[in-house]
């Protein structure tokens, strides 16, 4: 088969990643019948939060699937089939482990190794993230008793009865616990995964994953209520809609307004006039300002130097990032820090 030669301007290349050391380490453990959907909803908005539009790097998030034996197939409920890329690694090499569970009982036939190295990360202070059935592989693994835990209202019974110490909750999607976090599977690990992400890596990337992942704007509403330039994703323009999803896409890489305009298909003149009409102020104005609430977010909760961040907001050097930055927040990037300390 011949391959084709796309266009640069429809399919640009990414520039070089920034050499930065992740925010969001995470290891799938897959047990025996694991349910696809969680899965793939927590790996698809990692993916999209971890590297600019859609690349796909990882960049700023990281993750992998880690199991007794590098290499061994293991089969989810609906027949499709993962691999393990990696033998156990040290559990402190991640933020999160995340076990997915899936069928009952067959989710529960997981290797010895599997609930020894659950307790050895919860004995290391590594957070666990159990999805779907996945609390049930936890308590099995003996970390469970008398910690609350998100169970599918189907499963409520089983949980206490096979394992009685544990305290199962049938009316909220997310349970957090002494740093064991679950959800009862399905989309519910979606929004697991948007609040971890937001923590770890600061609500402009969390909010990233919602857009390009195309969630309904009253459930993203929900998830980011102070979300800058909420009422922008709704506000009936649907250029407007549009050209603000293809800015928290493009975070580290704004373009032109010419650029921006050719994108959802209006004149850059139309596209001035629309966010003037909606936002009052111009669309390089508001793509700017959400660049900038991000780099404030990363000051304040990571310690990469200010020229990084300069560089994953989007702008070309210290000096202008710093210029801006004294502009909207009344003080230096070097300043805003030291609030840290």
């Amino acid at each position: 088969m011949l391959a084709h030669t796309f266009p640069e301007a429809l399919f640009p290349s990414p520039s070089k990643a920034p050499e930065l050391q992740p925010e969001m380490r995470v290891g799938f453990i897959l047990c025996p019948k694991f349910s696809l959907l969680p899965v793939a909803s927590f790996l698809d908005a990692l993916r999209h939060a971890a590297d600019e539009a859609d690349f796909g790097r990882q960049v700023y998030c990281t993750w992998m699937t880690i199991g007794p034996e590098e290499g061994e197939v293991v089969t989810s409920s609906c027949g499709l089939a993962a691999q393990v890329e990696c033998q156990f690694p040290d559990p402190n090499e991640f933020d999160y482990i995340i076990v997915a569970g899936g069928h009952l009982p067959d989710c529960l036939e997981v290797a010895p190794e599997t609930l020894e190295y659950i307790r050895r990360a919860r004995s290391q202070n590594v957070a666990i993230v159990g999805i779907c059935t996945g609390c049930f592989i936890l308590a099995k693994a003996g970390i469970m008793d008398n910690i609350r835990c998100a169970v599918h209202v189907e499963h409520s019974r089983q949980m206490q009865l096979l394992f009685p110490d544990t305290k199962p909750v049938t009316d909220q999607i997310i349970v957090t616990d002494d740093d064991i976090f679950t959800c009862p599977g399905g989309s519910t690990a979606l929004d697991l995964a948007f609040s971890l992400i937001r923590q770890r890596c600061g609500r402009a990337r969390a909010v990233k994953s919602l857009t390009s992942l195309m969630v309904g704007r009253q459930r993203a509403a929900e998830l980011a209520p102070d979300r800058e330039y909420a009422h922008l994703f709704s506000c009936g323009n649907s250029k407007v809609e549009s050209a603000m999803g293809i800015m928290e896409s493009h975070l580290a890489s704004p373009f032109s307004i010419n650029e921006l305009a050719s994108r959802v298909n209006i004149s850059p003149n139309g596209l001035l006039a629309a966010y003037k009409r909606h936002a009052g102020e111009g669309p390089m104005q508001v793509w700017r300002n959400i660049r900038l609430s991000h780099s404030r977010w990363l000051l304040l909760n990571t310690n990469r130097t200010i020229t990084q961040i300069a560089y994953e907001c989007g702008f070309s050097d210290c000096a202008h990032f710093s210029r801006w930055f004294q502009k909207k927040f009344s003080r230096t990037p070097s300043e805003f820090r030291e609030i840290r300390k």
